[in-house]
């Protein structure tokens, strides 16, 4: 990534964080998981920085104890703009910088686990091309979208407790699969990826009252990357009449870095416009289009990785405070660390579709790893995605990667 101007006396080389992001995570470095900033290649320890008393009157000690992101999730906007505004005094001036040197780690030393503990998992469909492509192939002689689409961000909740982070090993789900000997519980053979945004929400809202397109923004903590695996032939069987199920809870996979909203500002754009006109209550002002590319990536065995997509969030038709308000319009309440995700984002040229099951038409075209033909995901494939968001003045602040491998 490229950096802004370094004003910290933290080194910062290229493709490093600079202050201007200062993402959140989890690591570990053999015993007890702490929560970090990142900066450079260091992380601040803010388990050990908060105990030296060095957010004293920012935010209780607790909070950057707790070795998650859910207490600081817990809080308002205003408490998290303070531990960021504090994070950019320490690691800016100079007189604090005997008390801050021995509380970096490096990254290289550390081990990442997931930043927070998820609470619900919603995935929504927020992709008009990808809603297109996918439409085309199941419908090829009707419309490819549902006469809801265009109207209301269409979504399903998954299983929060199957969302990993960043280089866990993703296990072939099984589920019930009609084959030619007839219907049978074997393993998925049209495994697939989803690339995905992700919006870490917290700051609470109360039960039975919706919350708005307009204040939807208070409740958005940061963005990870996010891979939304997805078993097809599971999928394929199970959804109608309620939608996915076991082809999509069997594994999320999560970037071990959240990037906080106030990191991205500058990479919001105006959305694309969207006909008919929302109803009231989704309505949003606001650059609420994020310039966010996304790039994934196939590695199998020894040969060289195989670029699968280039795609980019600006594209998409459902913005973030349009899916909370719609998600919350029943009066259903936001819970510290409630994960929505956009669904799976596409463009509108092959080079930039964000699953296998348009890159290959539903399993009807072949791509080719290793010398090898294949339509979906094999044993010992690693997909990896990244992702950056691209500010006006020129820089960019990275997400990190999604990793896993399919074992």
């Amino acid at each position: 990534m490229r950096n802004s101007v370094n004003a910290t006396w933290v080194e910062v080389g290229p493709g490093e964080w600079s202050i201007g992001d200062l993402p959140y995570g989890v690591f570990s470095t053999g015993g007890n998981r702490h929560l970090g900033a990142a900066i450079g290649r260091w992380v601040l320890d803010l388990h050990r920085a908060a105990n030296v008393g060095l957010f004293r009157g920012v935010v209780h000690p607790d909070v950057l104890m707790a070795g998650s992101l859910n207490p600081l999730l817990s809080l308002t906007p205003r408490h998290w703009d303070r531990v960021r505004e504090r994070l950019n005094e320490i690691l800016t001036d100079e007189a604090f910088r005997p008390r801050v040197t021995p509380l970096l780690v490096e990254l290289e030393d550390i081990q990442l686990h997931l930043p927070w503990q998820v609470a619900d998992f919603v995935d929504f469909y927020s992709s008009l091309q990808h809603a297109e492509h996918v439409g085309r192939l199941f419908r090829p002689d009707g419309d490819p979208l549902m006469p809801n689409w265009r109207h209301i961000p269409v979504g399903y909740h998954g299983r929060s407790g199957t969302v990993v982070v960043s280089g866990s090993e993703i296990k072939r789900p099984l589920g019930m699969i009609p084959t030619p000997e007839g219907l049978r519980y074997v393993p998925s053979q049209r495994l697939d990826i989803e690339v995905e945004l992700g919006f870490v929400l917290g700051n609470p809202s109360e039960p039975g009252f919706p919350v708005s397109a307009t204040d939807a923004a208070s409740h958005v903590f940061g963005v990870v990357a996010v891979n939304d695996w997805s078993a097809r032939d599971i999928q394929a069987f199970e959804y109608q009449p309620l939608g996915p199920f076991l082809g999509k809870s069997f594994a999320t996979s999560v970037s071990a870095w959240v990037l906080p909203m106030a990191a991205i500002d500058g990479a919001r754009r105006t959305p694309p416009p969207q006909s008919p006109p929302p109803p009231a209550h989704l309505a949003v002002a606001g650059h609420w289009g994020l310039d966010i590319t996304l790039d994934a990536w196939l590695r199998r065995e020894a040969s060289p990785p195989l670029r699968l997509s280039t795609t980019n969030a600006r594209t998409l038709y459902w913005t973030a405070p349009q899916q909370i308000a719609h998600l919350t319009s029943n009066g259903t309440p936001i819970r510290p660390g409630d994960l929505i995700a956009t669904g799976t984002i596409s463009g509108d040229e092959p080079s930039s579709y964000g699953s296998l099951l348009e890159i290959t038409e539903n399993g009807s075209r072949s791509i080719v790893v290793g010398g090898r033909e294949s339509t979906y995901l094999e044993d010992g494939d690693e997909i990896v995605i990244t992702a950056a968001a691209d500010r006006r003045d020129g820089t960019s602040a990275s997400l990190g990667e999604v990793r896993g491998r399919i074992v």
